[in-house]
């Protein structure tokens, strides 16, 4: 019987030992920890402001965000203006031509919305309310895990305490197997939430450069429609200066 105590024992050592090395391995992440929190919060901040820049409604399709955009109503009340006044009023004319134009670049800020929503909100979004917030609960899930498993082994060594002390060894002998059984179970639910949560925060700090890059994105995209509005602006003002031109020439 001591014999047998001694092995439950040793048993029980290597746990606590294994136990040791998986709170330190723990440990070691709390400072990824700290900054993906940091990383959630000033990612959720900039997703927040960058939406309030926008114009259009989040979330909605093209033609309907077309539509409540400013741009849109001002080049409708232009358009319906030119043709209140008639084709004969040099000034229905000239509010005709800018209001097509506002509505070029009404539709080239449309795209643009999308593209943004699409290719930097929506992955900001997924990073702060999705990705960090399901990691850090897999923090939480592992401490509540690792109690889990010290219940188990404190009700573990009780029953070997018992086997020296009864007289029913045996019974007392099967119900610390069974015991023994809930710790080993319970360890490996430890070991499966440490090494997903590991692998998570592996890849959370390996795709940093990639978060990165929404930033970048953003930028090219604000250029690239910058350019675009320029083009349409361009494209119209000779027509316009053409009729003015035409304005000026009658009145003299």
């Amino acid at each position: 019987m001591k014999k047998q105590f001694n092995r439950m024992k040793q048993l029980a050592n290597q746990t606590v030992g294994r136990r040791v090395k998986n709170v330190l391995h723990i440990l070691s992440h709390a400072q990824i920890e700290r900054r993906m929190e940091l990383v959630r919060v000033v990612s959720h901040n900039t997703h927040k402001r960058m939406v309030s820049c926008l114009q259009g409604h989040i979330g909605t399709d093209a033609e309907k965000r077309h539509k409540k955009l400013p741009l849109t109503s001002l080049s409708q009340a232009m358009v319906e203006g030119g043709n209140q006044l008639g084709e004969d009023s040099l000034i229905g004319k000239m509010m005709e031509v800018c209001g097509e134009a506002e509505n070029r670049l009404a539709s080239e800020l449309m795209h643009h919305e999308l593209q943004i929503e699409k290719d930097v909100l929506d992955p900001l979004s997924q990073l702060a309310e999705v990705d960090v917030p399901n990691i850090l609960k897999q923090r939480k899930q592992l401490a509540k895990l690792v109690l889990d498993y010290d219940s188990a082994r404190a009700r573990w060594l009780q029953a070997t305490k018992s086997i020296i002390s009864g007289t029913n060894t045996q019974a007392l002998t099967a119900k610390a197997d069974l015991l023994k059984e809930e710790m080993d179970e319970a360890m490996n639910k430890v070991e499966l939430c440490k090494d997903q949560l590991a692998a998570d925060m592996y890849s959370f700090s390996s795709k940093e450069g990639e978060y990165a890059l929404y930033f970048v994105t953003l930028l090219e995209a604000q250029a690239d429609y910058h350019r675009k509005s320029l083009t349409v602006l361009e494209n119209v003002l000779p027509t316009i200066q053409a009729q003015q031109g035409n304005i000026t020439c009658k009145q003299d």
